[in-house]
């Protein structure tokens, strides 16, 4: 019975001894499309956490700026809390004769500043601020005794 079957398998090994024979029967297309879901499953899932990394470092440029942004903020009102008392020497419609009038007390060894409040259409020559109303005070009669005595105090909300 051995020898028989032996020789059936001989005889017919011609024509299966193809991969195109099994390929035709699907045995090894079965296993190559497994393969193929299984890769594709793998290249999905790669892509998918790509796209979540790169998402997350997005996220976190994003929150650092914000972050940035809210300090500048929050040191933007500190400074001007602290200049909430102004010496305002000259104000003025035009912003080039509020630069020239600036420049004018920069020559005199003051650090001028030129104030444009958002909605006024002036602009503002600032001589010296201060955080306490007593030293502006103190200031200002000092400033109207020998520099300007038009000179008067712009307080800041």
């Amino acid at each position: 019975m051995r020898a028989l079957m032996i020789i059936i398998c001989l005889s017919l090994l011609p024509f299966m001894s193809s991969c195109n024979f099994l390929r035709e029967k699907g045995i090894i297309g079965r296993k190559q499309k497994k393969e193929a879901e299984m890769q594709a499953r793998l290249d999905s899932i790669r892509v998918a956490d790509s796209l979540r990394n790169v998402e997350s470092r997005l996220r976190a440029l994003e929150e650092a700026r914000l972050d940035s942004l809210r300090k500048v903020e929050e040191e933007r009102a500190l400074l001007l809390s602290a200049r909430k008392y102004n010496i305002i020497v000259g104000s003025f419609l035009t912003p080039a004769f509020a630069e020239s009038y600036a420049e004018e007390y920069r020559e005199l060894g003051y650090n001028t500043e030129i104030l444009n409040e958002e909605g006024s259409p002036w602009s503002l020559v600032v001589a010296e601020y201060h955080e306490r109303y007593p030293a502006a005070a103190r200031r200002i009669i000092q400033f109207h005794d020998t520099v300007n005595i038009d000179a008067w105090i712009y307080v800041r909300e």
